[in-house]
């Protein structure tokens, strides 16, 4: 998941001059309790996250600020690349617009991200019952099959969590959105935050798609960030495994 970092307080500081194919029930009643849609949560997470040995990703950072003094807009590209268990790099194919949101805002969101992907802290920030409080609101249909919806608070504040909503496939026990604000104001500059996050399933895998962050600054103005993923490259485990043992029958059928 996307480090979750409040744009202003990286803008605003000083005035801008794989998966189970079991069927889900119908939406009404949840099948399952909050308790043990947290338990597949965690337990199909570790899966995954053991599953995915590498990714690469186009990122398209774009952020458009309104304010009273004056109006900035940037964008920028990036390569973004995964390696387990923790390894992020990226680098900036192009840039253009607004140098300060460039400098700022973008890069600093990337190395918050780096710090955030690191054992330490993301053992701080991953969705379990060490880090959140759940709460089962609904069940809902989807397009595959229902999905459940819990609200979660932080039990420690900090930048990286978040307080709101999750919606959960009721297959793959993966987060399909979030829909939350963060944990912790960052900057006093900043009066309120929204956070939109999107998710899409890829191989066997639930990737970011869209995430979009609005900010709303104290003094007056509004920020507001989106990033788009597109172009997935995904390398999993399974297939890995697979693929070495398919090279060994057919080495084996040569030597023959």
């Amino acid at each position: 998941m996307v480090a979750l970092v409040s744009l202003t307080a990286l803008i605003a500081p000083r005035p801008l001059g794989a998966d189970s194919a079991t069927s889900s029930p119908a939406a009404g009643k949840a099948p399952l309790s909050a308790d043990q849609v947290v338990d597949n949560l965690g337990r199909r997470n570790e899966e995954r996250a053991q599953a995915l040995l590498h990714s690469e990703a186009t990122r398209v950072y774009h952020l458009v600020y309104r304010g009273l003094l004056s109006d900035r807009e940037a964008e920028m590209t990036v390569e973004a690349t995964y390696d387990r268990p923790s390894s992020k790099e990226f680098r900036v194919v192009s840039q253009s617009g607004s140098k300060l949101i460039v400098n700022r805002v973008f890069k600093k969101l990337l190395d918050s991200e780096k710090e955030a992907a690191q054992p330490a802290m993301s053992a701080k920030t991953q969705l379990n019952r060490d880090n959140y409080n759940f709460e089962l609101v609904r069940y809902e249909p989807s397009k595959t099959g229902g999905q459940y919806v819990l609200r979660v608070e932080p039990k420690a504040r900090s930048k990286y969590v978040y307080r709101g909503q999750v919606w959960v496939d009721g297959t793959d026990f993966a987060v399909t959105r979030i829909e939350a604000e963060p944990a912790e104001n960052p900057s006093f500059w900043t009066k309120k935050s929204e956070i939109h996050h999107e998710y899409q399933k890829i191989q066997a895998f639930w990737l970011p798609v869209k995430n979009e962050s609005v900010s709303y600054i104290r003094l007056g103005g509004r920020a507001n960030l989106t990033i788009e993923y597109r172009d997935y490259r995904v390398t999993d485990a399974r297939q890995t495994g697979a693929s070495v043992r398919a090279l060994g029958q057919k080495t084996q059928a040569t030597n023959h």
